[in-house]
C-alpha cells in the first residue's frame, strides 16, 4: 500500500514539475516575443544616425561563416520608389584590386540582381536571430510580381549615401558594383556543384552571377 501511495505522489510531483516547466517556457517565449516587439518599436522611432556608427571594413569582427551560414544576409538594391530585398547565404569579403570588397553569387533570375545591375550599388545587411523569420521571408517569394516589400515588418531606412537598408540590422555594408561575372559549370570540379549550377539555370535566366562590390561604407549598430 505504501508503494502505491509513494508511486502516486511521485507521478503527481512529476506532472506538476512538467507543467511548471511548460508554463515557464511559455512565459519565456511570451517575454521574448514582447521584448522583440518592444525593441522593434523602439528602433523604428530612431533615426539612422541614432542607430549606427561608421567603422572601417578591417574592423569588422563578426564571423562571416556564422553570419552567412546561420543568420544569412539581406541584399537590397533599388531606389525609394522601386527597391527589393532578398535573402542570401553565399558570399564573403576580402581584398581585390587593392580594394576592400564583398562578393556574392545570385541566381540569374533574381529581381534584386536586375536592380543591382541598373543602379550599380546595393547593401548587405545582417540581423540578430530575433529577426530571422523576416530575413527568411525575403527569400520565400519574388518581389517582381508580389507586394512582399509591403508585407515586410522590418523598418526601411536610407543611409546617408542614399542606399537602402533596415533599422533592425546590426551590421550594414554599402557596396558599389565593380565586377559581374557568369559562373561557368565547366569550371566546377565537383559533380554535385556542376549539377547545382545546371539545375539553377532552369529556374533562372542563365547561370549564377558572381558579383564583386567595392565596400564604400560599413555601419555598425551603436
Amino acid at each position: 500500500m505504501k508503494k502505491i501511495i509513494l508511486l502516486f505522489v511521485s507521478v503527481v510531483l512529476l506532472s506538476s514539475c512538467n507543467n511548471a516547466s511548460k508554463e515557464q517556457k511559455a512565459d519565456k517565449q511570451t517575454t521574448d516575443s514582447t521584448t522583440v516587439s518592444t525593441n522593434t518599436a523602439d528602433v523604428a522611432n530612431k533615426s539612422f544616425d541614432e542607430l549606427f556608427k561608421a567603422i572601417d571594413a578591417k574592423d569588422i569582427d563578426q564571423n562571416i561563416f556564422k553570419l552567412l551560414g546561420e543568420n544569412y544576409s539581406v541584399i537590397t538594391a533599388g531606389t525609394d520608389s522601386i527597391y527589393n530585398s532578398m535573402t542570401a547565404s553565399w558570399g564573403g569579403w576580402g581584398r581585390l584590386y587593392e580594394k576592400q570588397v564583398a562578393w556574392c553569387t545570385l541566381n540569374a533570375g533574381r529581381y534584386t540582381l536586375e536592380l543591382i545591375k541598373k543602379e550599380g550599388r546595393y547593401t548587405f545587411s545582417f540581423f540578430d536571430d530575433a529577426y530571422k523569420d523576416q530575413v527568411l521571408f525575403l527569400g520565400s517569394k519574388t518581389g517582381r510580381d508580389s507586394d512582399k516589400m509591403k508585407e515586410l515588418k522590418l523598418t526601411k531606412v536610407d543611409t546617408p549615401s542614399g542606399n537602402i537598408t533596415y533599422k533592425e540590422a546590426f551590421l550594414v555594408l554599402e557596396c558599389k558594383l565593380i565586377q559581374q561575372s557568369t559562373i561557368n559549370p565547366a569550371d566546377a570540379k565537383e559533380v554535385e556543384d556542376k549539377k547545382f549550377l545546371e539545375d539553377a539555370k532552369k529556374s533562372g535566366k542563365g547561370y549564377h552571377q558572381l558579383l564583386i562590390g567595392d565596400i564604400t561604407k560599413v555601419w555598425l549598430r551603436k
